[in-house]
């Protein structure tokens, strides 16, 4: 065996085939190239790559990089490896390839534009400025609202306050967004500017303000349809849109009547590309149907009743005619259609009064509880004297950080208590109300129970707390998942999964699932809405980020690939791994994830199982702790400024909006601490183990570390500070306009780099009881697409693109200035 960056390769086994010459020179430089791969003196040009040579998916990737360097023979790709997996079979694939001609040969990427550094820390400085004033209005805003209502004389006197307060700062947190984009833009147009411009400042502000506001919690809602009408959105009656992806450039969003968008689908009218935002059209026909995990680019367009199935992507300029369905990314024409729900009678009517009933119960319920409920909590709370006592300061005592820890020690705990009892009880009454494979119409007492089935049920807290241990399945019983034949492996879901309802949630017996998975057990049309059970098969395993449909087409002992597009027609697939968008199959698995197959049967599991479960029962009593330390400073720093602002009056309300500020930097801070403590200032190694080695379970702790604070510093220098001090080898000037790190020192970024949003650059990958990680390298001006995903060990020259949605696969090359797409990546072609 042979160590390589935390891999390991394999000569070829005693018992392959004896080798036969090449009959042609594609054979020959081929079986060359590959035996420098596998480091053996010679490969027979009928050897099974896999089942013969014992390579691995990595080993491959390698070989086709350096397939490509070689001028004497065309590209290879990973689908052609695993499509035609001997060298004589695709010596003869490749020979069937029409040769490139110049009007076809993909043009090397734009140089991306390179700021100047004093425009970019003025950029920062000015950002800075528009979230402190932000922060800072807050603070009187809030403070004055307090005022108000601890004047109140009475049970409904707080009442009256709270809901009129609560009701002001509702409309004005929807209006600011609406105001400051007519202010600041006018009208969106199809247009591009290079990023940390003033232009581009002022893209910014509209672009935060609308992920800050409340109307996000409206999606689903008739409600979140007017909203995106009234920023400059062109859209017809009978719109149902459920991602929470607001377009940032409104005016350029157009969609016509009857249209379902599923969630998770980014249609933001902007992508960021070689240090400038380009904006352009997404247009939607009537009666369009767009899948979920999808990415619509911009020029991208759809007829009227076409479809874009899950998993899916239109890349810019693409155009799906009116009544075709497509899948893929990037999409290709389907026989398949996702809209399997029949229609129901959904009015007009129907809708206005179910944004109403919403309006009424959010003015004069939700908010009245929020705001009258935390300040009657607060004033008939026993022991917080000092903490509420305006008159005098009290921040320098000790009876203030008692009481301030009491406080925090006391939400904390309630949080998690009744939290629990809310996500497990409440849940279970609203789902006897929605019954299985029965049609209810949108917008009733039906969508409502159901919508709030999801939303509890989907909590992220738990998850988190027992993700990535044998607790997790405890607690997804406890929702309601059906996991009656589950094997205990110690990591049988990561931290991430969701669904539409769990009631109908089926995983069978020795099945695991990395972070990721979406159960899409609800299915919609514009008028309608059906919930059915969703099983997955026996002795899966699921990589990340995997859309799953009622009626997916696997069974059992499957290999679902990240980011693969479960089918949904054809034969039910057994035995087999599926990898891509749409999806091809190949081995099930390879000599290199079965090597720790002994360590998970028998004695040594159970032993083995055990020390990992005493092991993530200190992880969870670990991080309890130090989510909990953080409650109590963010109490200390709160009411530290509510101290204080006793003496100073109005001036006191800036020190509320102030420890806000504060609060974000104590936060950012100390999780960045935390996790160089827990890495012990040390960067991370390649590895290649068993998870059920201590060294994975230290992994598993950085996994827990909270990190959905960092989407506060998107589009802004600061977020590469906080990559950098986190570990991340990252150059200047780097463009991030929300990509995920999920392990920081195995990674580098280099200078005028443009990370686009969702995107993201995961240095591990899990299959079955395998654990891997390694370096990933991202070049000086790279560009990342929207939702695109780099895999460990992947390296991306300088200059080069990755297209939206694409899934660079692990061991990938791309040369400099290349530019790639699709699942899995290869080198895009103009014709």
């Amino acid at each position: 065996m042979v160590g390589n960056s935390g891999e390991v390769t394999t000569a070829a086994p005693a018992g392959a085939p004896a080798a036969r010459a090449p009959v042609n020179s594609t054979e020959h430089v081929l079986a060359e190239v590959l035996a420098g791969v596998v480091r053996v003196d010679e490969v027979p040009v009928d050897s099974h790559f896999f089942d013969d040579l014992g390579a691995n998916s990595l080993v491959m990737a390698h070989f086709c990089a350096r397939v490509r360097k070689r001028p004497d023979l065309p590209p290879v790709s990973m689908r052609d490896v695993y499509g035609h997996p001997t060298i004589r079979g695709l010596a003869a694939a490749l020979a069937e390839v029409p040769a490139q001609i110049p009007g076809t040969a993909p043009e090397p990427a734009a140089p991306p534009v390179r700021a100047g550094t004093a425009r970019y820390v003025l950029c920062g400085a000015l950002q800075f400025l528009v979230f402190a004033a932000y922060c800072l209005l807050s603070g009187l805003v809030s403070v004055r609202g307090y005022e108000w209502v601890s004047g109140a004389d009475g049970l409904l006197d707080v009442y009256l306050r709270s809901a009129g307060f609560g009701g002001a700062l509702f409309v004005g947190l929807c209006t600011v967004p609406v105001v400051a984009k007519w202010v600041l833009v006018g009208r969106w147009t199809a247009t591009e500017f290079p990023v940390w411009s003033l232009t581009y400042l002022r893209f910014w502000t509209v672009k935060a303000l609308l992920r800050a506001n409340p109307m996000v919690l409206f999606v689903g809602n008739p409600l979140y349809v007017l909203y995106l009408r009234a920023l400059g959105a062109r859209i017809g009656k009978g719109v149902t849109i459920l991602s929470p992806s607001v377009p940032v450039c409104t005016d350029l969003f157009t969609v016509g009547a009857g249209t379902v968008i599923r969630k998770d689908s980014h249609f933001l009218c902007y992508q960021a590309h070689a240090g400038r935002i380009r904006t352009g059209p997404v247009t939607l026909g009537r009666d369009v149907f767009v899948g979920e995990k999808t990415v619509l680019d911009i020029g991208t367009s759809m007829g009227d009743g076409s479809q874009l199935g899950h998993s899916s992507a239109l890349y810019d300029g693409a155009a799906v005619p009116a009544g075709q369905r497509w899948h893929g990314s990037p999409a290709q024409r389907t026989d398949v259609d996702h809209v399997r729900v029949p229609a129901a009678e959904c009015g007009t009517a129907r809708r206005v009064g179910y944004g109403l009933a919403t309006v009424l119960q959010t003015l004069f319920v939700g908010v009245p509880l929020l705001i009258g409920g935390t300040y009657m909590l607060l004033t008939l709370a026993p022991a917080l004297d000092v903490l509420l006592d305006r008159d005098a300061r009290h921040v320098t005592t000790g009876r203030f950080y008692v009481e301030a820890l009491g406080l925090s020690l006391a939400l904390f705990v309630g949080f998690i208590l009744v939290g629990f009892a809310t996500v497990t009880v409440l849940p279970r009454l609203l789902g006897l109300v929605v019954r299985p494979d029965r049609v209810y119409p949108l917008y009733g007492l039906h969508y409502s129970a159901q919508r709030a089935v999801a939303r509890l049920t989907n909590a992220k807290f738990f998850l988190w707390l027992c993700g990535d241990s044998s607790y997790v399945v405890h607690y997804l019983r406890a929702i309601g998942y059906d996991l009656s034949h589950v094997e205990q492996t110690g990591s049988n879901f990561g931290t991430a999964v969701a669904h539409e309802t769990p009631y109908l949630s089926s995983v069978g017996r020795g099945t695991m699932v990395a972070d990721g998975l979406s159960i899409m057990n609800a299915e919609f049309s514009g008028t309608s809405f059906r919930v059915s059970r969703t099983a997955i098969g026996p002795h899966n395993f699921l990589g990340n980020h995997i859309a799953y449909p009622a009626g997916g087409r696997t069974g059992e002992n499957c290999l679902l690939a990240t980011k693969v597009m479960v089918p949904l027609d054809g034969e039910i697939r057994e035995g087999v791994g599926l990898l891509g968008s749409p999806p091809f199959e190949i081995p099930r698995t390879v000599e290199r994830d079965t090597r720790f197959d002994h360590l998970r049967e028998g004695d040594e599991l159970r032993r083995r199982l055990g020390a990992k479960n005493r092991h993530n029962l200190r992880t969870v009593a670990l991080f309890l702790f130090i989510r909990w330390l953080d409650w109590f400073a963010l109490t200390v720093l709160g009411f530290a400024a509510f101290d204080l602002y006793g003496e100073h009056g109005t001036v006191g309300g800036l020190l509320i909006g102030a420890s806000m500020m504060a609060g974000l930097l104590f936060t950012t801070g100390y999780y960045v601490l935390v996790e160089r403590l827990l890495c012990r200032f040390r960067p991370l190694e390649p590895r290649l183990h068993s998870i059920y080695d201590p060294l994975f379970w230290h992994q598993e702790r950085l996994w827990k570390i909270p990190d959905r604070h960092i989407s506060v510093y998107n589009g802004t220098p600061f977020k590469n500070l906080v990559w950098r001090l986190l570990g991340v080898r990252i150059g200047r000037r780097v463009f991030d306009d929300g990509c995920s790190i999920t392990e920081r020192t195995l990674t580098a970024v280099g200078s005028d780099a443009t990370l686009g949003a969702h995107s993201k650059v995961q240095a591990h990958s899990q299959e079955d009881g395998t654990f891997k990680s390694d370096h990933i390298e991202i070049g000086d001006g790279v560009t990342l697409g929207v939702g695109a995903l780099v895999h460990y060990g992947a390296s991306v020259g300088d200059a080069a693109v990755l297209a939206a949605d694409s899934f660079l696969m692990k061991g990938e090359e791309v040369p400099p200035g290349a530019h790639w797409g699709g699942n899995p990546a290869v080198a895009l072609r103009r014709g």
